[in-house]
């Protein structure tokens, strides 16, 4: 370990707060590595000083190797996302990871967690958060937590929670939890905390409530935002709407599926302001306000190419990547092949685009029930859209796929994040042939038990119809590049 320049460790560099913090460490200059379930997937986005180490909190065997020289971690991991008890996996993984660092001496963990007095009777997600800090303390190790509450910033979740509410409704039902007190803080702000944690002195272990200087509610903040956009906007308090009501309403007409949207929801219950002023003393930093904050957080969702967006991360889609121990039955393969007269950096365009405001070329009236289907039963449905209209990379969210291989002008495979019982890829390939290009569309289906092969050749008439139209309709925007 070098004691000029000490090693950072980085987790959730796939996610909305680590992959906003990942280009700032780097810009700082730091030694850093990150720490990820799936490396490859942050191989593009990092610089070739930045090192990538392969491992899951919940496998305390993959972690030694990564903490090898670590001087300071970054904690910015949490299990919301996932269908399983999302409590006991945030306990799990946070001591695995405090063990891992006590054994390898890391001399601090920088962790963010949410607000809220935890003398109230707090819900399940913030008091989880809370949880979290505490079995990280117990290593012994120096921990800095931050605890914030709603973060504002372009791809955020409730930034984009708040922009789809307003920007679709004209009259807004609004109950309880949206008059409940807040203190939004803007992201770049968050983020001048977590590098700031670097330069706290060695010490006992410190936490800080994090906030801008604007006492508000949900429904300040949607009015804010209606108003930066010159949108009016009719909102209707009502007494009572359940968590569960709500996370069905926040599913049809936001990017907030109904498993997260649920938890979100009752979290907002909870008041979550800032009662501890230590912050403000002890940093430098005086965040901004909502107003800024929003015009801010619209300037960059502007942008044709966002930095990172809250759907991004792995944890978002509530799937795991590993399957170990699931017994699938045979592999359903569906492959159909074009030829195109155009080499393959010109029949691999309309591939790279495919999804989003473009679209699924053939019967997208279809692919808009299935994702309104996906939504009513929990799932991501298609209003994740893209995180950029041209460009791709491993790990990217694309409606309710997710980018799992990717090759310029030759391969992009999609992994589908929607509700079924199995497991499904969409893959297209582009070969140079003798005149030109051949394209191969192949979907691939691994069913579980009876119930997924009924669903696969229920639907395979469908499917077949489908498939075989966005085959040719691929092969025809091929032939207007």
């Amino acid at each position: 370990m070098s004691d000029d320049n000490p090693l950072i460790l980085l987790t959730g560099a796939t996610g909305y707060i680590g992959g906003r913090l990942l280009p700032l460490l780097e810009r700082r200059g730091v030694r850093l590595r990150c720490l990820a379930r799936r490396p490859e997937n942050l191989r593009p986005r990092v610089a070739g000083t930045t090192e990538l180490a392969a491992g899951d909190v919940l496998d305390p065997e993959s972690l030694p190797l990564a903490f090898e020289g670590v001087d300071t971690a970054y904690y910015l991991i949490h299990s919301m996302g996932t269908a399983k008890d999302f409590k006991r996996e945030d306990r799990q993984a946070a001591a695995n990871f405090a063990a891992a660092a006590k054994q390898a001496g890391v001399r601090r963990i920088v962790y963010l967690g949410g607000l809220g007095n935890p003398k109230h009777a707090l819900s399940e997600h913030l008091r989880s958060r809370q949880e979290t800090g505490e079995v990280l303390r117990a290593s012994g190790i120096q921990v800095i937590e931050f605890r914030a509450s709603i973060i504002i910033g372009s791809g955020s979740l409730s930034f984009e929670l708040i922009r789809a509410l307003v920007e679709r409704l004209p009259i807004m039902i609004c109950p309880k939890w949206v008059a409940t007190p807040a203190q939004p803080i803007a992201i770049e702000d968050v983020l001048d905390y977590l590098l700031a944690a670097l330069d706290v002195p060695e010490g006992s272990s410190r936490t800080f409530e994090i906030g801008g200087p604007d006492r508000v509610c949900y429904g300040d903040i949607m009015r804010e935002y209606a108003r930066q956009r010159g949108l009016t906007r009719v909102m209707i308090p009502v007494p009572v709407l359940t968590p569960y009501l709500s996370s069905l309403w926040l599913g049809l007409v936001t990017p907030v599926y109904a498993r997260i949207g649920r938890k979100l929801v009752e979290g907002l219950r909870n008041p979550t302001v800032v009662e501890d002023k230590s912050a403000w003393e002890a940093f430098p930093i005086r965040p901004r306000g909502l107003r800024q904050a929003i015009e801010r957080a619209i300037l960059n969702e502007d942008r044709e190419f966002a930095e990172t967006r809250w759907s991004d991360a792995l944890s978002s889609s509530g799937v795991t990547p590993r399957w170990g121990g699931a017994r699938f039955g045979s592999r359903i393969v569906d492959s159909r092949t074009a030829t195109v007269n155009s080499p393959p950096e010109v029949a691999f365009v309309p591939i790279q685009r495919i999804g989003g405001q473009t679209g699924w070329y053939y019967g997208n009236w279809l692919w808009r029930l299935r994702g309104l289907l996906d939504l009513l039963v929990g799932g991501a449905g298609l209003r994740r859209g893209r995180r950029d209209a041209l460009s791709l990379c491993v790990g990217d969210v694309v409606d309710f796929w997710r980018v799992d291989a990717f090759e310029p002008n030759h391969l992009l495979r999609l992994q589908a994040e929607m509700k079924l019982p199995g497991r499904a890829w969409l893959e297209f390939e582009v070969t140079a042939s003798e005149n030109g290009s051949t394209l191969r569309q192949t979907a691939i289906f691994d069913p579980v038990g009876l119930l997924g092969l009924v669903y696969w050749y229920a639907l395979y008439p469908v499917h077949r119809v489908v498939f075989s139209g966005m085959l040719k309709r691929i092969v025809r925007a091929v032939r207007k590049e």
